[in-house]
C-alpha cells in the first residue's frame, strides 16, 4: 500500500502539486487521470522517488520515504517495477536480454536462476517464442508485454505504468489492461497507472484519482465516476458524445 499525505512539489516559482493526499491499495489497479499539465507525471515521479516533495509524506507499506536512509531508499527502488510509455527497451538486446537486465544489475543469481526467472515471466505475459527476437522484430503490443515482463522480473511490491496503452490499437490496449490487472491481483502488487485512456478507466479503474491544476479534484471507482456530478471530471471524461452514451449504458447496466 502507498499512502500520500499532503504533498507539495514546486520547480522554482511554479507550484505543480498542491497538497495531494490519497492512498493506493495493494492488489488493485489504481489509475491517475487528468489533462496534460495537471501534474500526473510529476506525481508519478514523486511516487518513484525521482522527485522529493517539499512538503508532505509518501509512505510505502508504512515506511515514510523521507525517513529512509540512502541504502533503504535504494532497496525500496529495487522493489519497484516500471513500465514506460514507450516501453524503453534496449534495441541492441534481445527480448530475453531486456528482461534479464534488472536481474544482472541488482541480484546475485546465477545464470540458470536468471534464465528460469526470465522464462517464467515471459511465459506469464504470453511470450513463449520471442526470447531471441529483437525489439525491431516484434509488434507494439509485444513490446509492451516485454516491458511488463521486465517490470515484474524482480518480484516488485509496487508497479508503476506510464501511459501503458500509448500507441496501441484499441483491441491490443484492452489486452494490455487485462494483463496488468491480472498480474496485479495474482502477485498482490500495488499498481499505479498514469493514463489518458478512458477504456482503461472503464475496464480496470478499481481506484481512480483525477488531478486538475495540481490538485486532487476527485477520487473514486470506475462505477462511481459514471455517476459523479463533479463538473471537472465529467468535462474531462465525457468530452465526446460516445462517452456520454457509454456512461448512460454503464449506469443502466448496473441499476
Amino acid at each position: 500500500m502507498i499512502e500520500v499525505e499532503n504533498i507539495h512539489k514546486s520547480f522554482g516559482e511554479t507550484h505543480i502539486l498542491k497538497g495531494i493526499s490519497t492512498s493506493f491499495e495493494q492488489g488493485k489497479t489504481n489509475l491517475v487521470i487528468g489533462q496534460s499539465g495537471s501534474g500526473k507525471t510529476v506525481f508519478l515521479k514523486c511516487l518513484l522517488g525521482l522527485f522529493e516533495p517539499e512538503e508532505g509524506n509518501i509512505c510505502y507499506s508504512g515506511k515514510v520515504y523521507a525517513d529512509l536512509t540512502r541504502d533503504e531508499r535504494r532497496d525500496l527502488r529495487q522493489d519497484m517495477g516500471m513500465v514506460f510509455q514507450g516501453s524503453a527497451l534496449f534495441d541492441s538486446m534481445t527480448v530475453e536480454e531486456n528482461v534479464r537486465f534488472p536481474l544482472e544489475m541488482f541480484t546475485k543469481k546465477d545464470k540458470q536462476e536468471m534464465q528460469e526467472r526470465v522464462d517464467t515471466v515471459l511465459q506469464r505475459v504470453n511470450l513463449v517464442d520471442a526470447h531471441k527476437k529483437y525489439p525491431s522484430e516484434i509488434s507494439g503490443g509485444m513490446k509492451k508485454r516485454v516491458a511488463i515482463a521486465r517490470a515484474i522480473v524482480m518480484n516488485p511490491t509496487y508497479l508503476f505504468c506510464d501511459e501503458p496503452n500509448s500507441g496501441l490499437d484499441p483491441k491490443t490496449a484492452i489486452l494490455i489492461d487485462n494483463l496488468i490487472q491480472e498480474i496485479t491481483r495474482e502477485f498482490n502488487i500495488t499498481t499505479v497507472i498514469n493514463t489518458h485512456d478512458m477504456n482503461s478507466v472503464m475496464e480496470i479503474g478499481e481506484k481512480i484519482i483525477f488531478l486538475k491544476d495540481g490538485f486532487k479534484e476527485w477520487e473514486g471507482t470506475n462505477k462511481e465516476i459514471f455517476k459523479t456530478d463533479n463538473e471537472a471530471v465529467t468535462n474531462f471524461v465525457y468530452s465526446s458524445e460516445l462517452f456520454k452514451k457509454v456512461r448512460q449504458m454503464y449506469i443502466e447496466e448496473r441499476n
